[in-house]
């Protein structure tokens, strides 16, 4: 059974930068996307970047700040977020799916001024 461990959340100033990164380990079946989703208090989780489909997809509200990358050696999808805001607030969850589905934890992203 696969698993899905999120780090590299924490407190950041606004304007300011972080990287997450999502370590897989185990096995994984049926899997043909993976992704960060963000959900911020009190709010629906959001699919914020993802490989699907042979690309990248980013939601608009994150789009040329954040970027999706993976570490094929490490086993790891990454995101890193520059430039962020009061409302990228929240907590981030990897997720990886296609015939099954898998989720992490999350990782607590509080951006502050």
């Amino acid at each position: 059974q696969g698993q899905l461990v999120e780090s590299g959340g924490g407190s950041v100033q606004a304007g300011g930068s972080l990287k997450l990164a999502c370590v897989m380990s185990g096995s994984f079946a049926k899997i043909n996307a993976m992704g960060w989703y963000h959900q911020a208090p009190g709010k629906q989780r959001e699919l914020v970047a993802a490989f699907v489909g042979g690309g990248t997809n980013y939601s608009e509200s994150v789009k040329g700040r954040f970027t999706i990358s993976t570490d094929t050696g490490a086993n790891t999808v990454n995101l890193q977020m520059n430039d962020l805001k009061f409302e990228d607030t929240g907590v981030y969850y990897c997720r990886a799916w296609g015939g099954n589905d898998y989720w992490g934890r999350g990782t607590q992203v509080t951006v502050v001024s």
